[in-house]
């Protein structure tokens, strides 16, 4: 046969060349961290299932300083209502207990169903006794009344809120006059260089959210900065006009 020629049934097929080879293996690789960022992202804004309780104990260890830090802001006796607003894995919920929960009343608000029964095992006692109301719904419709609340904590919770003012609106209603509103945020110029975060999360510049306080009736009083590079954290305590 001569050179060119083709035997019949034989397919001329161009030989791939190890550059297109290392181009598939990268797409593919790509295409496989895009779908576990995506997964992960969407595991934090709504943790489910065994990976959701896993979750929750990675953010109870990874916001507990942070956490610490915003309930300690809380200018507010010890017989004062207070609530976390999107608890997640809970470590607010063990905090507020320990400093409000003997002579006042802590309210955990998550969206997540998962959250909500770790919870509820994790404080069984608590709900039991009254210290502790658990309620499953999302920050843009709390289930309380209007004015019930001295303070209340937020954490890593607005970059899963499509309508910020919307929610912040809501955490005025509830608050008290003299209430104060604790909002927890990693710095957003940090946060955009992250990967997960280019999948559904809404970072906002820090005067956005300052913003958008204000147009839902909040004044902000105090801005703490918590860390450094990487670790900087905001904690933007507001309270009703």
């Amino acid at each position: 046969m001569r050179a060119g020629e083709l035997t019949r049934g034989s397919i001329d097929r161009p030989s791939p060349s190890p550059r297109a080879g290392r181009k598939r293996h990268s797409l593919l690789g790509m295409d496989l961290s895009d779908r576990l960022f995506g997964r992960a992202a969407a595991q934090l804004g709504n943790p489910r299932g065994l990976p959701g309780r896993v979750l929750g104990h990675l953010l109870n260890q990874g916001n507990g300083s942070a956490t610490a830090a915003a309930v300690e802001v809380l200018d507010i006796p010890g017989d004062g209502v207070v609530a976390d607003l999107g608890f997640g894995g809970g470590v607010g919920l063990g905090l507020l207990l320990g400093r409000f929960g003997e002579s006042g009343q802590v309210h955990g608000v998550d969206r997540s169903a998962t959250m909500l029964s770790a919870a509820a095992r994790r404080f069984r006692r608590q709900v039991a006794t009254g210290r502790l109301a658990l309620h499953e719904a999302p920050i843009e419709h709390l289930p309380l009344e209007s004015s019930t609340l001295d303070g209340a904590i937020t954490l890593n919770t607005l970059y899963f809120i499509t309508d910020l003012k919307g929610a912040l609106a809501e955490c005025a209603r509830v608050l008290k006059p003299s209430g104060q509103l604790v909002v927890g945020i990693g710095d957003p110029d940090v946060m955009a260089r992250q990967r997960v975060t280019a999948h559904g999360f809404h970072v906002r510049p820090l005067a956005e959210v300052t913003q958008a306080l204000l147009s839902a009736g909040l004044e902000v009083d105090q801005h703490q900065r918590l860390g450094s590079g990487r670790n900087l954290f905001h904690l933007v305590v507001a309270q009703p006009l």
